[in-house]
C-alpha cells in the first residue's frame, strides 16, 4: 500500500513540472528593427559625384561623428540619412555660392563593417555583403567551432537612440553595422 502514495506523488511532480513556464519572454524577431531604407552612418563609404564638378566627385567615408568631408563646404552630416537625402543636403550646401544649380549624386560604394564574436573560428569585423545572414556571417569568420550554437546567433542592431539585442534564427539578414554573438552549446 504504501507504494501507491509514492507513485502518484512521483506523477503528480511530473505532470506539474511540465506545466511551468520560464519568467523571462525572449525578445522577437520581430522586436529587433530592419529598417526599410538604408540609413548612412559612421564606416560607410561613399560614391558621391558633383555633375560638371570633376574636383568635388570622389569616394568619401561617413567618419566617427558622422560627417563627410568635402572640398569646398566642408564638413556634412550623414548619419542618420538616406543616401537622396545627403545628395539634397550637399546640393543646398553648394548652392550657397559655390555652384550653380548642382546635380549630386550618392551611392554606397561600401557599406559599414559587421563584427561577429563567439564561437566562429575567427571573430573579428568583415566587410558586409549585400544579402548575407546570420549563416552566411559565419560562413566568412571561418565556420562555426565544434561548440557552437549554429540555429540561431544574438544579433545587436542600432535603433533609433539605443541598442537592441535579441536571438535570430540562423537564416535571419543581417545589415551592415550588426554585431553578431554566436552561442555555445552545453550538450
Amino acid at each position: 500500500m504504501s507504494r501507491f502514495p509514492a507513485i502518484a506523488l512521483a506523477l503528480l511532480y511530473a505532470a506539474l513540472g511540465a506545466c511551468t513556464q520560464t519568467s523571462r519572454a525572449p525578445m522577437t524577431v520581430e522586436a529587433v528593427p530592419r529598417p526599410q531604407v538604408y540609413t548612412l552612418d559612421s564606416g560607410d563609404r561613399l560614391r558621391i559625384i558633383v555633375f560638371g564638378q570633376d574636383s568635388l566627385s570622389n569616394i568619401y567615408t561617413v567618419d566617427a561623428s558622422g560627417k563627410i568631408a568635402m572640398p569646398l563646404v566642408g564638413a556634412i552630416p550623414a548619419r542618420g540619412l538616406t543616401t537622396q537625402q545627403l545628395a539634397k543636403a550637399i546640393e543646398r550646401k553648394l548652392a550657397a555660392g559655390y555652384v550653380r544649380e548642382p546635380s549630386v549624386s550618392v551611392d554606397v560604394e561600401a557599406y559599414r563593417p559587421f563584427f561577429i564574436l563567439g564561437e566562429v573560428r575567427n571573430p573579428g569585423q568583415y566587410p558586409f555583403v549585400a544579402g548575407m545572414t546570420v549563416q552566411t556571417a559565419a560562413a566568412i569568420a571561418g565556420g562555426f567551432t565544434p561548440r557552437a550554437v549554429e540555429s540561431e546567433a544574438l544579433v545587436t542592431r542600432q535603433a533609433p537612440g539605443k541598442a537592441v539585442t535579441g536571438p535570430l534564427p540562423a537564416t535571419y539578414p543581417i545589415k551592415p553595422g550588426d554585431t553578431i554573438v554566436i552561442k555555445e552549446r552545453w550538450f
